[in-house]
């Protein structure tokens, strides 16, 4: 599991609660409900239909859903229906609980919801009432404590009406993408709403700066504001919420200030600045966030040092300052901060070794330090980390040998340490939970342990770019039936093959190695799409089995006989620098999706296939340099393709310019060069707008260059090789 898989995993931890409390949040009355209100709310059932848009939510995170209004039927009494609520006493309905109910269609003004001026609670989220906006009907609810109509397909401009229902105490209108407030909308509902405790407009269009009143709700709870388009500057004054326990205000790129500073007297547990355009430096007094479990800043403008209060932080559980500029050393303040699980500083300029206090963190599961320039050898001495199972140290000045407390890790999924400067060998791991290493980019030698072979999670792959060396057996590879990704390119190492194959890899990359002879593992026969071989001494191949191939990459590879034919999917097919003869077969033109051919530097020979210009629309590159090739250049080209660049330098390519080249107008490179071309200059080129260069040296172009009829012709060119032609005249 990767950083970010974990990461999704404790958002949808988190999310899931928030269903819980989406989709349960009333229970039923035993009191019998007048007959009107059956008879309302029997019309109200008949105004919706019945569709499941939210099924992946429901199933991801294992919430029941059901069509509540199913089991309202005629004749039976309100107060058993699903979802329905009445007071005890009056009989009135007070309580509409239609979340995660299947609900579609459109919630005019006039609708039926309307008729219960007595509802204390009305939860319609997750449903799908697109179309629908939140009216002046909504105004009719003035006793209304709790509204939340959150990801239920809401749109256009939210009615001032909802701003006068003074009662209100919680309102989630979040994850309305297209509803927005009217000018001065939300300052309205914040100045007017004061009793608020919960307020959530997650991915709704604020477009505001934020409200100083919104700080002055000493009620207030619970308030996410992300993604709203919030900006200006945050209020700079200190922040009086003694019962605030949540704020978010990520995704607000341009809502800018320091820290907000908060009091002694506080009780926040999540504070989410992520993505927004808070800068400075981060202050002392945020250790008066005692009570403080979640703390992201990723992507903000911090800079400078991390404060030593954090060590006050002593109930955090998630701390995330990645992507900024935070620089020095990161202090050593963990020794308090026993229950983190997620600690993410990722992406900064922190420079020395890692603290030793990191040894008391034995409930990490996600450690992250990668793309820094810390140093030194990792510290050997930890012990008790069972719950890790993610290690980030990649992209740093790290050495010495890799600690033998990484390979013992028992919950272990995915270990970075990529771009470091580790010596010596790979260990063997002692537990198979892992399915992604990334020891890419060191300076390890000898060769791949054993251990990996049994590591049956194991998806990913990659220990390129080291001093490995040895055989890798291909049949070892039996019991990896979930790799899709290798990668040992640019290492010392040999291949032998069986019949054994892994059907499941789908990108391969054996380039700069020691591989040599006849290429025959039939990796991944049907996922395969990219294979990189090159810079090896591969004569040849058994076949090309691969029905998924995208990127075939067999450059500089010693290849030898006549040209193998790509697999028809093949968009990417690379071959120069071979040993290569014969002609072209006409069989290539079947790879219909091809958009970069490139067959330079070979001894290929005879007349080129008249198909070659026009078997693929997509078709960006051709590069047919350094051949043998004589004839005619093909005559079609297709209309709207795609064509960038014809190489064709350095054959023996005769006859006349095509004027089918006309209709390229993607046309970038156009080299001629080094053939038997004999033509008059082709003054109709001028016509193509991106034509950059354009080399005609070298052939039997004759007669006078003269002047294009073409208004203001090669307006994109750059540059313009016409030597050792018959040419007369001045250039134009």
């Amino acid at each position: 599991m990767s950083k970010h898989l974990l990461l999704c995993f404790l958002f949808c931890l988190s999310f899931s609660q928030l269903l819980l409390s989406s989709c349960f949040s009333f229970s039923n009355s035993t009191k019998i409900c007048p007959h009107g209100h059956s008879l309302t709310l029997l019309q109200l059932k008949k105004s919706f239909s019945i569709k499941n848009s939210y099924s992946d939510y429901f199933e991801l995170f294992q919430l029941p859903s059901y069509p509540k209004i199913d089991y309202w039927k005629e004749g039976s009494d309100c107060y058993s229906w699903d979802g329905v609520t009445c007071d005890l006493v009056t009989g009135h309905v007070i309580k509409l609980d239609l979340s995660c109910s299947w609900l579609s269609r459109t919630i005019h003004s006039n609708s039926t919801l309307f008729r219960f001026p007595h509802l204390q609670r009305l939860n319609l989220a997750f449903n799908n009432f697109s179309g629908s906006s939140v009216s002046a009907g909504f105004g009719r609810f003035s006793s209304l404590m709790h509204l939340n109509i959150s990801n239920s397909g809401f749109s256009g401009l939210i009615s001032p009406e909802i701003s006068h229902l003074s009662n209100l105490v919680s309102v989630d209108l979040s994850w309305n993408y297209r509803a927005e407030f009217a000018s001065h909308g939300f300052d309205s509902l914040v100045q007017n709403l004061t009793k608020l405790q919960k307020l959530h407009l997650l991915y709704m269009s604020i477009s505001s700066v934020f409200p100083n009143s919104l700080l002055n709700q000493s009620s207030l709870i619970s308030l996410d504001l992300s993604h709203c388009g919030l900006h200006g500057r945050f209020p700079d004054n200190d922040i009086h919420l003694p019962k605030l326990e949540l704020l978010y205000l990520w995704d607000n790129i341009n809502l800018n200030e320091n820290f907000p500073q908060f009091s002694e007297n506080n009780s926040l547990i999540d504070l989410g600045l992520l993505s927004t355009n808070f800068s400075g430096e981060l202050p002392a007094s945020m250790g008066n966030l005692k009570s403080l479990q979640t703390l992201d800043l990723l992507n903000c403008q911090f800079s400078r040092s991390i404060p030593a209060s954090l060590e006050n932080l002593t109930q955090i559980t998630s701390l995330s300052l990645d992507g900024y500029h935070f620089s020095g050393k990161i202090p050593n303040v963990f020794y308090k901060l026993r229950n983190l699980i997620s600690l993410g500083l990722s992406g900064n300029n922190f420079k020395g070794q890692i603290p030793p206090s990191i040894g008391n963190l034995t409930n990490l599961r996600l450690l992250d330090f990668s793309q820094n320039q810390l140093e030194g050898p990792i510290p050997s001495s930890i012990y008790g980390f069972s719950s890790l199972s993610f290690v980030g140290l990649g992209y740093n000045l790290f050495n010495g040998t890799i600690p033998s407390w990484l390979y013992t890790l028992p919950s272990l999924v995915e270990l970075d340490l990529s771009d470091n400067k580790f010596i010596g060998h790979i260990g063997e791991f002692q537990f198979d939970s892992l399915e992604n290493i990334d020891l890419s980019m060191n300076e390890l030698h000898r060769s791949i342990p054993t251990s990996i072979f049994e590591l049956v999670n194991l998806s990913s792959l990659k220990p390129f770019s080291n001093n490995l060396s040895g055989v890798l057996e291909t049949s070892k590879f039996e019991k990896l039936i979930n790799l899709i990704d290798l990668d040992v390119s640019n290492n010392m190492l040999s291949l032998t093959t069986s019949v054994h194959s892994n059907y499941n890899i789908q990108t391969l990359d054996l380039s700069h190695n020691n591989i040599s002879g006849i290429f025959s593992w039939n990796v991944g026969k049907d996922t395969l799409f990219y294979m990189n071989l090159s810079y090896n001494s591969i004569s040849g191949f058994e076949m090309l089995p691969w029905s998924s191939m995208n990127t075939l990459d067999l450059h500089s590879i010693w290849l030898q006989g006549p040209l193998p034919t790509p697999p028809n999917p093949t968009f990417f097919f690379l071959v120069s620098h071979n040993k290569l003869s014969g002609e072209i077969s006409p069989l290539i033109c079947k790879a219909s999706f091809m958009q970069i051919l490139d067959l330079s530097h070979k001894n290929f020979g005879g007349m080129l296939p008249h198909c070659l210009g026009n078997f693929s629309k997509g078709h960006s590159f051709l590069n047919l340099r350094r051949n043998q090739f004589h004839g005619i250049i093909p005559q079609k080209f297709l209309k709207g393709n795609s064509i960038r660049t014809l190489d064709f330098n350095g054959n023996q390519l005769e006859g006349l310019v095509p004027r089918s080249l006309i209709i390229c107008r993607e046309l970038e490179v156009l080299d001629l060069g080094n053939n038997k071309i004999n033509d008059t200059f082709p003054h109709w080129l001028g016509a193509l707008p991106k034509l950059q260069v354009l080399v005609l040296r070298s052939n039997h172009f004759h007669g006078h260059i003269g002047f294009s009829k073409i208004k203001s012709p090669f307006t994109s060119l750059r540059i313009i090789d016409l030597a050792h032609n018959d040419f007369e005249g001045d250039l134009p």
